[in-house]
């Protein structure tokens, strides 16, 4: 190893040790970081190569202006270490021609001589920031490693700005159902969606409580960072501890390095926490602190690990009031979370939409089993009536497990009917008299004729999905079995806030600024199918709750 100048002490790393100097993300990167020493000192060039190799990068020496400047127009370099003072030609007159050229290059000068005016100059230039001679080899790595990481960093956020200015996900996002209670709870979700502010989900199990929280995350200002799911009841308490805290080294039996938890994991981002009343009272009071000011404290610490920012949605199947008055659930946590309440309603209280995702499901499920082409099937007049009349305990989850089935039994073009469905034998013979019995006792509240137009309303948008449902989308046949003209249907149809959509039942709620469909009304017209996220198991990226 060439020997260091006079004055200029550089230490070599310890081989096989890994540099505290760089985060996660820059020292995995730094095989593919290309670094252009410059430097007129031969001992230091050298030098500086040398301890920059042991640390992965790939290193290229220069020790004149001219021989630099030819090799940033020829070659590109993530960061260039310069000497201020070489001769014949300085560092900054080297920086002038070749950062402009150069947007993703940082340099960093080094020079015997620091002064307020020529760092001032430098960094006017476009320097990252400077290495006052003499410097050690962990000063120099930690400058560098700062670097590498700035560039990531500044790479990855241009990244996610050109993907929003790309339609993304989040403006194709949206969930398939046409009921006014579920589009109820999709209108609070979009209004809470840019805010920090913690939401409470409660709905039984499969009804789409994680979908909502989904939506909420793909809409918010957070899109770009984790989304991070935790079913508060599949764990022990002591593995969820430590996989929500994280835990240090030693902490306990097999924990034989230190580990970030999920709350770690979510900073920037969203956690989700499912079934928030499974949670063990100790560990709500250590989730409440979290909450309250971000500090996280790993399982076995004594001291403050790390400062979070993360936004909290938490759900559960259960009666969160009666929770809290059993004392399954600390009330002061319930009351943090319980900033905006969302009610996700069943799939038995909503039946115009069990078309709608019936079709979805089978148009997901056979391009997901069988072979590209084969022709698709549909569902029967007397298999649509079967799934209206079935109580889906499981809700939307059941629905899809019950099409996934039938996608995989019945041939290509088929018609499917009720015997192709796995239905259990729990048809509620009594569904359709609960419905109306539920239905009959909210209504005593109401006037006369608020309760007569509720009703009605009710009546055309279930009708409407099932008669456009068995038409195909077809509005001449729709108006030929319903004994009406089309013009009446368009009438309804804007009524009810409602429009035409293929492969998804043929009927979905309008969107906020589209037009009524009065001038479509042709029998062969077909609207484009519109974004969709809905429960699907086995989709990426798209969960049921």
């Amino acid at each position: 190893m060439a020997s260091p100048i006079p004055g200029t002490r550089i230490t070599q790393p310890i081989h096989g040790h890994r540099s505290m100097a760089l985060p996660n993300s820059a020292w995995e990167a730094r095989p593919g970081m290309r670094i252009l020493v410059i430097d007129d000192e031969r001992s230091l060039r050298e030098t500086c190569a040398t301890v920059l190799r042991d640390e992965g990068y790939d290193v290229t020496l220069a020790n004149r202006g001219p021989e630099a400047l030819e090799l940033l127009r020829r070659s590109f370099f993530d960061i260039v270490l310069a000497d201020l003072l070489m001769s014949p030609v300085e560092s900054l007159a080297l920086l002038r021609p070749a950062l402009p050229s150069n947007h993703d290059t940082i340099a960093i000068l080094m020079t015997d001589n620091p002064s307020v005016e020529s760092s001032v100059e430098a960094m006017r230039r476009g320097a990252f920031d400077y290495l006052p001679k003499p410097f050690s080899a962990s000063h120099l790595k930690v400058l560098v490693g700062r670097a590498v990481h700035t560039l990531l960093m500044a790479r990855e956020t241009r990244a996610r700005e050109a993907q929003k200015e790309t339609p993304g996900d989040a403006d194709r996002i949206t969930l398939l159902g046409t009921a006014p209670a579920f589009r109820r709870a999709i209108e609070i979700a979009r209004k809470v969606a840019p805010t920090d502010a913690s939401v409470f989900i409660t709905g039984e199990s499969g009804s789409g409580k994680e979908v909502i929280a989904q939506f909420i995350h793909h809409h918010s200002r957070r899109s770009d960072r984790p989304f991070i799911a935790v079913n508060c009841a599949a764990l022990p308490e002591g593995l969820l501890e430590s996989e929500m805290f994280g835990h240090r080294k030693g902490a306990f039996t097999g924990a034989v390095r230190d580990k970030p938890g999920l709350l770690e994991a979510a900073d920037g981002g969203t956690l989700f926490l499912d079934e928030l009343a499974e949670m063990p009272s100790s560990l709500q009071a250590k989730l409440l602190r979290v909450i309250q000011d971000g500090v996280v404290r790993r399982v076995g610490s004594e001291a403050t690990d790390a400062v979070v920012d993360v936004r909290f949605i938490a759900a559960t199947n259960c009666d969160p009031d009666a929770a809290v008055t059993s004392g399954d659930l600390r009330e002061d946590l319930y009351y943090r979370l319980r900033v905006v309440p969302i009610c996700v309603p069943p799939l038995r209280e909503r039946p115009e939409d069990i078309p709608l995702l019936a079709d979805y499901f089978l148009s997901t499920q056979w391009v997901r089993h069988r072979r590209k082409g084969a022709p698709f099937p549909r569902l029967s007049d007397a298999a649509v009536r079967v799934l209206f009349g079935h109580a889906w305990r499981g809700n939307v989850r059941e629905l899809q497990n019950v099409i996934e089935h039938a996608a995989v039994v019945v041939e290509p073009g088929a018609e499917i009917q009720p015997d192709d469905l796995q239905l259990t034998r729990e048809v509620a013979p009594a569904a359709a008299d609960a419905t109306a019995a539920s239905l009959i006792s909210s209504l005593l509240e109401e006037s006369y004729h608020a309760a007569r137009d509720r009703v009605i309303a009710q009546f055309e948008r279930q009708y409407i999905t099932w008669l456009l449902n068995r038409a195909n989308g077809n509005m001449s046949k729709a108006a030929r079995i319903a004994g009406v003209d089309r013009t009446t249907l368009y009438r309804l149809m804007e009524r009810h806030g409602l429009q035409r959509r293929p492969g998804a039942g043929w009927v979905a709620e309008r969107e906020p600024g589209a037009s009524p469909e009065m001038t479509n009304v042709f029998a062969g017209d077909r609207v484009p199918l519109d974004r969709a996220l809905v429960a699907q198991a086995g989709a990426p990226g798209v969960q049921i709750a």
